[in-house]
């Protein structure tokens, strides 16, 4: 089983259906070879704007996802000192550090992404960063 951390992007272009990223992105999430994390920052950033929006297929989409997260990464004190140090070390910025750190702490295999190869998140270390992009 691939420990998967998916970003918003990813979940976003799922839900919607209507993106060129969409296959790919439906593809991962339907894999059932993945174990996914996640932590309430990917949740806070898709949910609440669907719900204002009465988007009800994105909302279920992402509640059924929620619902198949096994590993849910806490935020304490410490985590946000690690992950000011990953955001440091890699040049990232916060939500890409507050993700990349969740999925470092999950011990996940892979953090996938919507974001082109020359954007800094693809510098990060210990852990393949793998992009859906076109």
């Amino acid at each position: 089983m691939t420990r998967t951390f998916l970003d918003s992007g990813v979940l976003i272009a799922a839900a919607r259906g209507d993106d060129p990223l969409s296959e790919r992105a439906l593809e991962i999430v339907k894999d059932r070879e993945r174990v996914f994390v996640s932590n309430l920052f990917v949740r806070l950033e898709i949910l609440p704007k669907a719900l204002f929006y009465q988007r009800k297929g994105e909302v279920v989409f992402y509640r059924s996802y929620f619902d198949l997260v096994r590993i849910w990464v806490d935020p304490n004190r410490g985590f946000f000192e690690e992950v000011e140090g990953v955001a440091s070390r890699f040049g990232l910025a916060a939500l890409d550090a507050l993700n990349v750190t969740s999925a470092l702490i999950a011990g996940a295999d892979e953090l996938v992404i919507t974001e082109r190869p020359t954007r800094p998140i693809h510098r990060v270390s210990g852990l393949s960063v793998k992009t859906i992009h076109l």
